[in-house]
């Protein structure tokens, strides 16, 4: 099979698991279906033919709906809509600013977390379709229901060892879909969450007035949204690099979703960002280049356009099956493994920033996880500061080794004895690096304690970087 044919199929088989989580996105906030399938097109279809990372799916993500529920509560769809645009904005100019670098100041401890949050977060809501009218299902239903589960897990996890001629997940769909028809299955389908059958997005730039108070209303939101999405989709395509073994371009990627976003708001339709189960749907197809995403997002517009009524008789239970599969294989089960090799706080960061995924929401899963980490580093070098000191003709000479920084001020000071120090003090820099403005501070602080004592105190051999930062700073003049 040619590459272009492996990659539409796996396009093809990424739209159907687009659709239902698209919609259910957009139930939950309170919009048309219509508005989340629009934006899964245009997000998707955009990304894929611009973006920097062929082979990831964007859509319209459950992350960025629930940011934006309040908001279409109390101000209606058209200041939503105008949120979206200015969300796209933000996200456009934060890759114009190469700022997509950023995402190397996340642990790996802080990315296994995500990925089994989101692992997680996946699996756990999929159970809302073995509801009913709010209620769990039972008898018949629920056993139908379970039963098909079961079979689409095994078609994706059986037919593999068969053949690798068709994507797995295509196959599962299509053959529970046309069982449950011939056998008329009492399962819901896609057709019972909402009706797809639309027109095509006109252009509709937001009713809203051009004024400080709609922006102040619509900023937060649209930089909480732009937030979450390029977090999102940032971590989506360090996982996806991995995946591959490819390199992507987290700066293009920014650019191109705020462009998506962009115009997705201003045709109507939801904001999005990286969606790591259908990404995770398209790789496992054999998705690897711009073909299977363009596919996925084009075949959104034609099921609104022309194919719902074959495409809302696709049984839920197919869809529930390929999304466990997913949320397995998206798991780090390594991570279990290591959790007791790696130090202390790296598994409690998984364990945490994991738990904060399922309690809360990934930016602020991903927030805690980089302050977690950050403190942790911060209190763990504050006390590998450390001086050797020796005496001679009546001088004291310190030789402190490591980083002074705001964590290791105080550790620094209680190295030093103004008090019963000889009246010359030399501290030896060459294996010292000042690092922020908390170190200048310390030195000073130091320099006064002897001058307090009636003791002189110099600094030498400090590297040319420090010795121009405490010279600017005017610290010290004795460097």
């Amino acid at each position: 099979m040619s590459s272009f044919c492996k990659n539409a199929l796996a396009g093809l088989t990424t739209s159907f698991a687009l659709v239902p989580e698209c919609i259910a996105f957009a139930l939950v906030a309170h919009l048309n279906p219509l508005v989340g399938l629009y934006g899964a097109f245009f997000i998707c279809t955009i990304t894929a033919l611009f973006g920097g990372r062929p082979g990831m799916i964007s859509g319209a993500a459950g992350s960025m709906a629930v940011v934006i529920v309040a908001l279409v509560a109390q101000h209606g769809l058209q200041y939503f809509l105008a949120t979206v645009v200015l969300g796209g904005v933000i996200m456009l100019l934060f890759g114009v600013l190469r700022l997509g670098k950023l995402v190397s100041m996340v642990p790996h401890p802080v990315m296994l977390g995500f990925v089994n949050g989101l692992a997680i977060v996946i699996a756990w809501s999929q159970l809302q379709h073995f509801k009913a009218d709010g209620q769990w299902l039972q008898g018949t239903a629920l056993v139908w229901m379970a039963a098909l589960v079961v079979l689409t897990m095994a078609i994706v996890y059986l037919l593999p060892r068969l053949t690798k001629a068709l994507p797995p997940a295509l196959v599962a769909i299509v053959g529970v879909g046309v069982l449950s028809q011939l056998l008329h299955l009492p399962v819901h389908a896609l057709g019972d969450m909402a009706h797809i059958a639309g027109g095509l997005p006109s252009l509709a730039v937001p009713q809203v007035p051009l004024n400080t108070e709609t922006l102040r209303i619509v900023l937060p939101y649209a930089a909480l949204m732009a937030m979450v999405g390029l977090l999102e989709t940032l971590l989506t395509l360090n996982l996806t690099d991995d995946i591959t073994e490819t390199r992507g371009l987290p700066n293009r990627e920014c650019v191109a979703l705020g462009a998506a976003n962009l115009v997705s708001g201003l045709f109507g339709g939801m904001g999005g960002c990286a969606m790591i189960g259908q990404t995770m749907i398209n790789l496992g197809s054999g998705g690897r280049t711009r073909v299977s995403g363009a596919v996925a997002g084009g075949m959104v517009l034609l099921f609104i356009l022309f194919l719902s009524p074959l495409i809302e008789r696709i049984p839920l239970a197919a869809l529930v099956g390929v999304m466990f599969v997913v949320a397995q294989q998206t798991f780090a089960w390594s991570s279990l493994q290591v959790l007791g090799k790696v130090p202390r706080h790296d598994a409690l960061l998984i364990v945490a920033v994991t738990a904060i995924t399922v309690a809360t929401d990934l930016a602020t899963a991903v927030l805690c996880g980089i302050v977690i980490a950050a403190l942790s580093f911060a209190w763990r070098h504050a006390r590998e500061v450390r001086v050797e000191v020796s005496v001679a003709d009546g001088v004291k000479t310190y030789v402190p080794h490591g980083t002074l920084f705001f964590a290791s001020v105080t550790h620094f000071h209680a190295l030093f004895d103004p008090q019963d120090d000889p009246r010359q003090v030399v501290i030896d820099g060459r294996h010292l690096r000042l690092a922020d403005h908390s170190a200048l501070v310390a030195v000073a602080a130091l320099s006064e304690r002897y001058a307090k004592a009636g003791k002189s105190l110099q600094v030498r051999h400090l590297s040319q970087r420090c010795t121009t930062l405490l010279h600017r700073s005017g610290v010290m003049a004795t460097v």
